[in-house]
């Protein structure tokens, strides 16, 4: 199980217990880029509709808005269907059959066992993320198409050879003309599709910040 696949992913953790909230961010957000927290499915909600989420991981009883009043406005009023695991009790059993209704992905008895839930929060998240990374790669196939055709994939590689640890690149037209041996239209033109493509910003003369660094670690 490579965890890593968790690295990109921001968890809405909805729990009234402030101490159960607290010690559960905190072990969660060395596994994700964000743990966003609410204290209610009121809460939770307004977080929701601020802010895209890839899991949302709930209590049932809570103040305000319980977790399952919380999904179904989540799923019948907003329409929202991102995935939920539920955090729940014994003696909660009773909301289960609503949360199945409610196509909630997972379940975890309380008190929470952390390696259970990451273990229920990789088997759901994994695919998102491997979906989210054919978009990513389809965004670069499209960057890279402008790129087609004699000199440009050449000079798209001395460009990245020669990026600093910032990925800058500090460097003349001229100096790419030397050293791939391409004239100078062909290099002012690719330098104006790559901008054109958002792959380089343009810092000042001579000095342009390489911006996708995707592309850096496909192409490397």
């Amino acid at each position: 199980m490579d965890l890593n696949s968790l690295r990109d992913c921001v968890i809405l953790y909805v729990e009234d217990d402030i101490a159960v909230q607290n010690q559960t961010k905190m072990i969660l957000s060395d596994f994700v880029k964000e743990v966003l927290v609410a204290s209610s499915g009121a809460e939770g909600l307004a977080v929701l509709r601020e802010k895209k989420v890839d899991l949302i991981i709930t209590d049932i009883t809570m103040p305000e808005l319980n977790g399952i009043e919380m999904l179904k406005t989540l799923r019948y009023e907003d329409k929202n269907m991102t995935p939920v695991i539920i955090t729940t009790a014994f003696t909660e059993t009773d909301y289960l059959l609503d949360a199945v209704k409610l196509r909630v992905e997972g379940f975890i008895m309380k008190p929470i066992n952390i390696k259970e839930l990451v273990t229920s929060m990789y088997n759901i998240v994994l695919p998102i993320m491997q979906k989210k990374e054919l978009e990513d790669c389809s965004s670069i196939v499209e960057s890279l198409s402008v790129l087609v055709g004699g000199k440009k994939i050449e000079i798209l590689k001395y460009i990245m050879n020669n990026l600093d640890d910032d990925h800058i690149f500090n460097g003349s037209y001229q100096d790419i003309m030397d050293n791939i041996g391409v004239s100078k239209p062909t290099v002012v033109g690719m330098f104006k599709q790559l901008i054109k493509a958002g792959i380089l910003e343009k810092l000042k003369n001579k000095m342009y910040k390489f911006t996708n660094k995707r592309l850096i670690s496909k192409i490397n």
